[in-house]
């Protein structure tokens, strides 16, 4: 399991409780300053350091380190549901799947969240296309075979998502992820939506993703 974290010192170490056993785990820090790194440590995590803040380079950088078969990619402030490992067995046990996500569902009230995660779920089935706060599981062979995430700091999961579904089909699996609504909340879930869309857009033109992380702030 690889987990790119910055900053997350509050919702790491729950994700990481959920983990005791025989995973392995590797966090990959971006140059946290509140004590991500040391709680990850302290929980048993593998804790690597990535050069900079950037997502897709931290992605990377984990599966690099990483040295199972079976690779999962999840957010810090994820929280996984129930019998995950068997969900994701599911999912990926189908005909020509190559990978698996989860359903989406947001830690946060109203109508809008759950009209949110009603619409991730229509374009993760019928487009093949969950994007990271997802999770995403994936063969080690296969992710190398498709050379990976690429150190992008925008973009880096639907860059990845776009390229396996060139080969194989992309799964979602029974249960969902939550995640925290702190994005949401702090730009209202439809200008987020609609900044995230333009963004999205921006890079199918070629934007450069370094111009579309600076937008992202």
């Amino acid at each position: 399991m690889v987990i790119p974290a910055l900053q997350e010192v509050q919702q790491l170490p729950l994700l990481l409780g959920q983990l005791q056993g025989p995973e392995q785990v590797v966090v990959v820090d971006g140059g946290s300053s509140d004590g991500t790194a040391a709680a990850a440590a302290a929980m048993g995590a593998h804790v690597v350091h990535a050069s900079a803040a950037n997502r897709g380079l931290q992605l990377a950088v984990g599966a690099a380190h990483a040295t199972r078969p079976w690779l999962l990619f999840i957010h810090a402030d994820a929280r996984l549901p129930e019998q995950w490992q068997e969900l994701l067995a599911e999912a990926l046990a189908a005909e020509a799947v190559i990978a698996a996500a989860f359903r989406l569902r947001v830690r946060g009230r109203g109508w809008k969240l759950r009209l949110l995660e009603r619409l991730v779920g229509l374009r993760s089935r019928w487009r093949g296309l969950p994007y990271g706060d997802q999770g995403l599981a994936i063969a080690a062979d296969d992710y190398q075979q498709i050379g990976g995430y690429r150190p992008l700091p925008l973009m880096e999961d639907l860059d990845l998502v776009q390229r396996l579904g060139q080969i194989g089909r992309v799964a979602l699996a029974a249960g969902a992820v939550q995640v925290s609504d702190r994005r949401w909340r702090r730009l209202g879930v439809w200008r987020s939506s609609w900044r995230n869309a333009r963004l999205r857009a921006a890079w199918r033109r070629g934007i450069d993703p370094q111009e579309l992380a600076r937008r992202y702030r």
